[in-house]
């Protein structure tokens, strides 16, 4: 059986390669990558996380919403527990965006435990990205809503881990909102 370093590192390199051509849309254009990257990294880091399908699933989150990377093919390579939970956190982008805001709301509280903490640690790495810099084409107004719907999904996300929820709640005070 492959180590837990190099499950995590596999991920890695799966989820790297599939992002490879993207960007953030901040002013610097930052490797799309870093994103997923620091995601586990705040599960780590701040939440405590060591359970290693849990990391997978946040280092690939965003590989088949945003790639051409299918549910079998990260099932194939990672096995059904890290899909089940990125199935979880995938928003179905045939939907209209304000339809898979609103499910993302409406689903939160019934999530499992490793949807959950994924779903924190994505929004708290985000909401922080919008604190340090506005995105391209984005006006202060619309940074403002993203906050406001990111604090809807975090209510139906309470209870999950204390340090994550505190620092999502510090983020939200600062700007007016409370959960």
């Amino acid at each position: 059986m492959a180590s837990e370093a190099a499950l995590l590192l596999e991920a890695v390199d799966f989820a790297a390669r599939k992002h490879r051509w993207q960007r953030r849309k901040d002013p610097e254009e930052t490797p799309y990558i870093n994103h997923p990257i620091g995601v586990a990294r705040i599960l780590t880091h701040e939440a405590g996380v060591t359970d290693i399908t849990v990391l997978q699933a946040a280092l690939l989150h965003d590989t088949v919403e945003d790639t051409d990377t299918t549910l079998d093919e990260l099932e194939r390579h990672f096995g059904a527990q890290v899909r089940g939970l990125v199935e979880e956190v995938t928003d179905d982008k045939e939907l209209p965006k304000l339809e898979r805001k609103r499910l993302q709301v409406e689903r939160a509280a019934c999530s499992s435990p490793g949807a959950k903490l994924v779903k924190l640690a994505d929004k708290l790495y985000n909401l922080r990205d919008l604190n340090r810099c506005t995105p391209k084409g984005w006006s202060e107004e619309r940074v403002q809503e993203y906050f406001e719907w990111a604090a809807q999904v975090v209510r139906g996300l309470q209870g999950t881990n204390r340090q994550l929820e505190e620092a999502l709640k510090q983020l939200f005070a600062d700007r007016g909102l409370s959960l």
